[in-house]
């Protein structure tokens, strides 16, 4: 018995009332909870949203409208298609993301800061190199332009010396904050001029498909009806999975 009532008494005093649940430090610790299970819960959304995972699951989606089958294949079909090809391209990136930054805080060699701009900088500079693949620099400087500390008071211009990464003394980093959102659009925009490729056959053969039956006066027959099978036999014998899925891998520069 009064072993147990010195465990409790222990307790209490670990715990506190309520005048020591309000205390700064306790304030401070329970909002670095909150924030890391906010940062928990997005971490799936971020960790897709700065991969190559947008730019397949789109070029997917359009490539399923251009064959015309609807729903086939299903959405979560094209979904693990395009986190398993996105595991394959990103496991460099992640490995590199571990070895400077995660694992060297988790041995206790740095600090949360350092670390975290450690696991960073792999994801920075393959975001970085997509957007200088496709040229699509005026993305970050579209962002850049709505960031007051990014602005030359003196000349009311963006700063002309940004570097991605691999940053020199005399350059300036570009923010994350600037370079998520352009990589995003980046992708899109990437993604839509591949998805125009691969829309562009299916469409003439619609169009010779609706000639040949306007000319047969087969007018009440949907010339989609006839085109599906033959896109069908022409997506398999092409390989068009195969072909698909190389060029959207080949679209991509990863380092290692």
């Amino acid at each position: 018995m009064a072993q147990q009532t010195t465990i409790e008494t222990s307790l209490l005093e670990e715990v506190g009332g309520p005048d020591d649940w309000t205390k700064p430090e306790r304030l401070t610790s329970t909002l670095q909870v909150m924030l890391l299970l906010t940062v928990v819960s997005l971490a799936p959304a971020i960790l897709l949203m700065t991969t190559s995972f947008v730019r397949i699951v789109v070029v997917l989606g359009l490539l399923r409208q251009a064959l015309g089958t609807q729903q086939l294949p299903p959405s979560q079909v094209i979904t693990s298609i395009a986190m398993f090809v996105t595991l394959l391209l990103m496991m460099p990136v992640w490995n590199q993301s571990y070895e400077q930054g995660i694992k060297p805080y988790s041995d206790g060699e740095i600090g949360i800061d350092e670390a975290f701009t450690r696991s960073v900088a792999p994801m920075r500079k393959f975001m970085a190199q997509q957007i200088e693949r496709t040229d699509n620099h005026g993305d970050v400087e579209l962002f850049l332009s709505y960031m007051p500390s990014e602005i030359d008071p003196l000349t009311g211009e963006l700063y002309d010396n940004y570097a991605y990464y691999d940053v020199q003394p005399d350059e300036r980093e570009v923010p994350l904050q600037a370079l998520l959102p352009a990589f995003m659009l980046s992708e899109l925009k990437t993604a839509f001029l591949i998805g125009f490729q691969i829309y562009l056959p299916f469409v003439i053969l619609d169009i010779i498909v609706a000639s040949v039956t306007i000319s047969m006066g087969m007018l009440m027959l949907p010339p989609v009806l006839i085109s599906l099978p033959f896109k069908l036999l022409l997506f398999v014998l092409v390989d068009g999975w195969r072909l698909v899925i190389e060029m959207l891998l080949q679209s991509f520069e990863v380092f290692v």
